[in-house]
């Protein structure tokens, strides 16, 4: 896997482009990834209502629970689906709206600095072995190209925003995926 610097891009991902991004501020170090876990319904994979909401276009008469979140501006720079299906909604040099109110390392507005990776998936239920190979791949890749990332930069939604998100939660194996960095 590699990343086009010029443009941001992976080459080897589905690009679906997300309104909900600016640019960063001028002369931010992307020194950060921030793991999360999304599903659209809750609990609920596969179909396209992720890809909908990152691009306000979900429609909240699909399900109840659309009708709480449609209103709501949000992407990620990646997402990586069940079967390791790899997707981009942000150019890595814009700033993605996945964090929301955050701090790390005493450093607020993490979407600044950071990059975000959803995982499709929930906190009650393990990620799959496709999912765990795409994350290590897209992370190998990633803190090649941005060498301020670190093993110890990389940190879950929960980190970032206790007390709010919980996310990717206690079924993610953080222990496994650390580990394959260093493989």
């Amino acid at each position: 896997m590699k990343i086009d610097l010029q443009t941001g891009m992976v080459p080897c991902a589905r690009y679906v482009a997300s309104p909900n991004c600016d640019a960063r501020p001028e002369d931010t170090r992307i020194d950060v990834i921030v793991v999360h876990a999304i599903s659209l319904p809750p609990g609920q994979f596969g179909g396209a209502f992720v890809e909908d909401f990152f691009c306000n276009c979900l429609d909240p008469s699909s399900h109840d629970y659309f009708s709480t979140i449609c209103d709501l501006k949000v992407s990620a720079h990646f997402l990586i689906k069940r079967r390791g299906e790899l997707l981009q909604f942000v150019p890595t040099h814009m700033r993605a709206w996945h964090a929301g109110e955050s701090c790390f390392n005493k450093r607020n507005r993490v979407n600044d600095f950071s990059l975000g990776i959803e995982l499709e998936g929930s906190d009650d239920q393990p990620f799959t072995d496709a999912q765990y190979e795409k994350l290590t791949s897209l992370t190998r890749t990633l803190m090649a190209a941005y060498p301020d990332i670190s093993a110890s930069t990389v940190v879950a939604h929960s980190d970032i925003a206790p007390g709010r998100k919980t996310d990717p939660g206690p079924c993610f194996d953080w222990e496994r995926y650390l580990s394959s960095l260093k493989a």
